[in-house]
């Protein structure tokens, strides 16, 4: 039987995927919702579909961007340079640096 290593880089990925989850769960509640009202809200089938990404389990289509900002009520930029942040780090870094908005 062999054991599989996970790489440095995918567990560094995952790691940000779960913190960006736990950034929008702050989102969500800030704006008062429930994961089924936001699912609602970013019309999407199920809640759990919400309770995935909060998890770190999945991302964010880039395409729905501006349907989860205007569902969390934040402006549409301030929520991609967020997001990219945990998404895209590399990107986020050479565009912004080391500023963290949040």
């Amino acid at each position: 039987m062999t054991t599989q290593t996970v790489p440095v880089e995918d567990m560094a990925r995952q790691r940000l995927r779960k913190e960006g989850g736990a950034w929008l769960k702050q989102r969500r509640e800030a704006a008062g919702l429930s994961q089924r009202e936001l699912a609602e809200r970013v019309e999407v089938g199920y809640y759990t579909f919400v309770s995935q990404i909060e998890a770190g389990r999945g991302r964010i289509p880039s395409e729905r961007y501006s349907v989860w900002a205007d569902a969390l009520d934040m402006d549409a930029r301030d929520f991609v340079r967020n997001i990219m942040a945990y998404y895209e780090p590399t990107t986020y870094q050479i565009l912004f640096g080391d500023e963290r908005k949040a």
